[in-house]
């Protein structure tokens, strides 16, 4: 686990999107869930030595649900207290690409679903926060 120089722990992720392959080309945004603690949320994880927050990012997602990404806009740093210990996870933008699920013992599901719904799905409010800025980015690209 990498931390900054405060002891923050240091990681990195994305919202995964991608145009529905079922109606009309219509956004979805993936989430996941994560038994350990029984919640929704973006695919994020800690960086590894030596690992910028891009790379991190993308392994993340490749990791946790099976899908290649491409890294768009920047998204809101989030900070927070998880277990006694100060966070921040670096957000991107990222397209979905090629790959497929396989569920672990650190990610049980994955759901596709509509900006609305992933964001009333979602367990942390700082997490909404992300969709908002995600569908921002998007309108100004």
């Amino acid at each position: 686990m990498i931390t900054g120089r405060d002891g923050t722990v240091l990681a990195a992720g994305c919202v995964l999107w991608r145009r529905s392959p079922h109606g009309a080309g219509s956004l979805e945004i993936c989430l996941i869930h994560r038994p350990k603690y029984d919640d929704w949320s973006h695919p994020k994880g800690k960086l590894k030595r030596g690992e910028d927050t891009a790379s991190a990012a993308v392994r993340e997602v490749r990791e946790e649900t099976g899908h290649a990404c491409v890294l768009g806009a920047r998204l809101p740093t989030a900070r927070y207290v998880a277990n006694g210990r100060h966070k921040e996870v670096v957000y991107w933008a990222a397209e979905a690409g090629t790959g497929t699920f396989t569920p672990t013992t650190e990610v049980d599901r994955l759901l596709w679903l509509p900006p609305a719904a992933a964001r009333d799905l979602l367990t942390q409010p700082r997490d909404r926060i992300l969709v908002d800025a995600l569908l921002r980015a998007l309108a100004a690209a």
